[in-house]
C-alpha cells in the first residue's frame, strides 16, 4: 500500500529493453535507500514496481508487457524523472489516501493555469472513470494523492500547492503530457456496490 505522498524524485539511468519486457534503473534519493531490499516495492509515478537489484544509488526494476502499456512508464527515456513513494508500513502516517499503486488508466493534461499563487490543471476524464470522480473526492494522478477540484463532462480540475509542484513532476508538466490515474480504492467500492444493489431492484 502507498500514502500518495511522494517522497522524492528519480532519474531514469538506463532502460534495458528484452522481448515484450523492459528494466529501469533508476537512480533513487540516498534519502530513500536506508533498508532497501530486494522485493522491496517502489511506487513509480504511481506504478508499483519491485526492485531486483540495487547498485547504490542505481536500483532496478522490472516491467513487463501490461504494465509498459497501461501506464505512462512505457513513455520514459533515460533522463526523465519519476515521483517515488517506498511502500507504507504500519504505523506510518497516512497524509494522502490509501493508494493501491495498480494503475486505471492515463489522462492527457489539457490545461495548466498559473497564477502568481495558484495552479490549477486540467485532464482529461477518459468515459471509463468518470462515474468515480467528484468534486472534492481523492484522486491519485503520477502517484500524488490529491483532491479533486472541478468537474466538467469530459475534463477534471486539482489545484495544487506550491510544495506539491516543487517535489513532484507536476511542477514541470505541460499539456500534452500523459498522466497515471489511480481512483481511491474506497470510491471504487462504495460505487461498485451501489451499481449491484441498483442492478437487483
Amino acid at each position: 500500500m502507498f500514502t500518495g505522498i511522494v517522497q522524492g524524485q528519480g532519474q531514469v539511468l538506463e532502460i534495458i529493453e528484452k522481448s515484450d519486457f523492459r528494466t529501469h534503473v533508476v537512480s533513487l534519493p540516498a534519502e530513500m535507500l536506508p533498508g532497501l531490499a530486494l522485493g522491496a516495492s517502489v511506487a513509480h509515478n504511481g506504478c508499483c514496481l519491485t526492485v531486483t537489484a540495487i547498485q547504490g544509488q542505481a536500483v532496478h526494476f522490472d516491467l513487463m508487457q501490461e504494465t509498459l502499456r497501461v501506464t505512462n512508464l512505457g513513455l520514459l527515456q533515460v533522463g526523465h524523472q519519476v515521483n517515488l513513494e517506498r511502500a507504507a508500513r504500519f504505523g506510518d502516517d497516512i497524509g494522502g489516501h490509501a493508494m493501491s499503486g495498480h494503475i486505471m488508466g492515463m489522462s492527457a493534461l489539457v490545461e495548466r493555469i498559473e497564477t502568481e499563487t495558484n495552479t490549477t490543471l486540467w485532464f482529461g476524464l477518459p468515459s471509463e472513470l468518470a462515474k468515480y470522480v467528484f468534486n472534492k473526492g481523492y484522486i491519485g494522478i503520477d502517484g500524488i494523492s490529491l483532491t479533486v477540484g472541478q468537474v466538467d463532462a469530459d475534463r477534471f480540475a486539482v489545484h495544487l500547492i506550491p510544495e506539491t509542484l516543487a517535489r513532484t513532476n507536476l511542477g514541470m508538466v505541460q499539456p500534452g503530457y500523459q498522466a497515471n490515474l489511480e481512483i481511491d480504492p474506497q470510491t471504487q467500492a462504495i460505487v461498485g456496490t451501489v451499481e449491484r444493489v441498483l442492478a437487483n431492484r
